[in-house]
């Protein structure tokens, strides 16, 4: 009974910072529309030279064999270098945070950190209207719990290309990852994991946007029939200011066409996105 309580109030939680984000959507103004717009576009742009860190939460619905909820905290601060004049190094680094309902009846569910992850992509920085950055990717197994993580280390490339055209409303482009399990374990299997994420925005007058940003994912180890996760869905964002600190708030909701045996089959999807402009 204790774990169920305790379960029950970090649904409640993580439901009340989903309507709390929400409702900041359409409750607090944009100070500058001319500004909130460029920070718009800026934080929909993966290589942008921009500190920021988005806590980003996923509830995901009729999770496993007993289609329970699943909610993962995504933590995925942003940090640009300067190589030279001409190049720079993006680093991004997600570490989820996973609330694990129950596979089987007095299971009990799970919290703690999931496997990290931390890209680093090589981009240009006068790419024109066209933008891309490659680089590489690594998994660490940073995980708390066995079943919220692979004890296996993980390596591959990774790259991101998008169209950012001064004076357009539209915002598109895709990042693209395939990681590799690159160490030995005595418990856990081997991964070739692939994620593809293309992204699609529409941007309006005062900061505030269309947005729709599906994660296709393929497990390439996986049985035939179970290898995809397709969603399709969408949502808004809007620039909003706490004070100084300039905030891009998203919500959005997708619904998996295809997916294996066992995972979600919808999503809803919050963030909070902290902007430190130069």
């Amino acid at each position: 009974m204790g774990t169920q309580r305790l379960t029950h109030r970090m649904h409640r939680r993580c439901h009340w910072t989903l309507g709390a984000l929400l409702s900041g959507l359409l409750a607090v103004p944009a100070h500058s529309q001319q500004s909130n717009e460029e920070l718009a576009r800026a934080a929909q742009n993966p290589l942008a030279s921009l500190i920021s860190v988005p806590f980003q939460l996923n509830t995901n619905f009729d999770t496993g064999p007993m289609e329970k909820t699943q909610n993962v905290l995504n933590i995925q601060p942003v940090v640009p270098f300067s190589i030279n004049s001409d190049w720079n190094l993006i680093s991004r680094t997600i570490l989820p945070l996973i609330w694990q309902p129950e596979s089987v009846p007095g299971q009990g569910s799970t919290f703690g950190l999931g496997d990290i992850q931390v890209n680093g992509f090589l981009s240009p920085k006068n790419s024109g209207e066209w933008i891309w950055g490659v680089g590489a990717v690594a998994q660490l197994p940073t995980n708390t719990n066995s079943v919220l993580g692979n004890d296996r280390w993980g390596l591959g490339p990774t790259a991101v290309v998008l169209h950012l055209e001064k004076g357009s409303p539209w915002v598109f482009g895709a990042l693209i990852n395939n990681i590799w399990s690159v160490s030995g374990s005595s418990t856990d299997p081997k991964y070739n994991l692939m994620t593809l994420q293309p992204f699609l925005n529409y941007n309006f007058p005062g900061g505030f946007y269309l947005t729709s940003s599906p994660l296709i994912t393929a497990n390439w180890e996986a049985d035939s029939g179970q290898k995809w996760t397709v969603p399709l869905g969408g949502g808004v964002g809007k620039i909003v200011r706490f004070g100084k600190l300039p905030v891009n708030l998203q919500a959005s909701a997708y619904y998996n066409v295809e997916r294996p045996d066992n995972s979600p089959r919808w999503s809803l999807r919050l963030q909070a996105q902290l902007m430190f402009p130069k």
